[in-house]
């Protein structure tokens, strides 16, 4: 990952979120935290991600999608009639939870904040998404969820590191 400004933004999001501790602090130790620049080389190799909001009868609702990181927030291509549309414009928040491997081998990158739909996304961001769809077409995008992270939290096993 080149990009300073996205190492630095994700490394000082992750240590203002555990400095406000919490039972986090505990299960993911700093021994077991990603640097700033893991996680962005970590986000930048993963194209799906599990996005997480609340139906306006308060259930919680979780689906699979595509995302991409830009200027300090995750978007989510969507159709216009989704769920999560639906989800976000009665509660704005969302959770992405960005997961691999298994047992001593398995990582994750957990983040939330406000969330907003929006019909259009900056060309910046429909062309980084379609590189991260590897060649899919993005035409099916009639909606686009844009979360800017108020947390993000990291943890690998050590196994993991050095995993291929």
């Amino acid at each position: 990952m080149d990009d300073p400004n996205l190492v630095t933004w994700l490394g000082d999001l992750q240590e203002a979120s555990f400095s406000k501790g919490g039972a986090v602090r505990t299960a993911y130790p700093p021994e077991r935290r990603l640097t700033g620049a893991q996680v962005a080389v970590y986000l930048d190799r993963r194209s799906y991600a599990l996005a997480s909001t609340t139906r306006a009868d308060g259930r919680a609702h979780a689906a699979p999608t595509l995302f991409t990181t830009y200027a300090e927030s995750f978007w989510l291509p969507t159709l216009g009639n989704a769920i999560r549309v639906r989800n976000v414009q009665a509660n704005p928040w969302l959770a992405l939870s960005v997961l691999e491997g298994e047992h001593e081998t398995h990582a994750a990158v957990l983040t939330e904040g406000p969330a907003e739909v929006l019909t259009e996304a900056p060309p910046e961001v429909i062309d980084l998404t379609n590189q991260r769809n590897k060649g899919g077409t993005l035409d099916w995008a009639t909606a686009w969820l844009r979360m800017t992270p108020h947390r993000l939290f990291s943890f690998a096993e050590h196994a993991w590191r050095e995993a291929p």
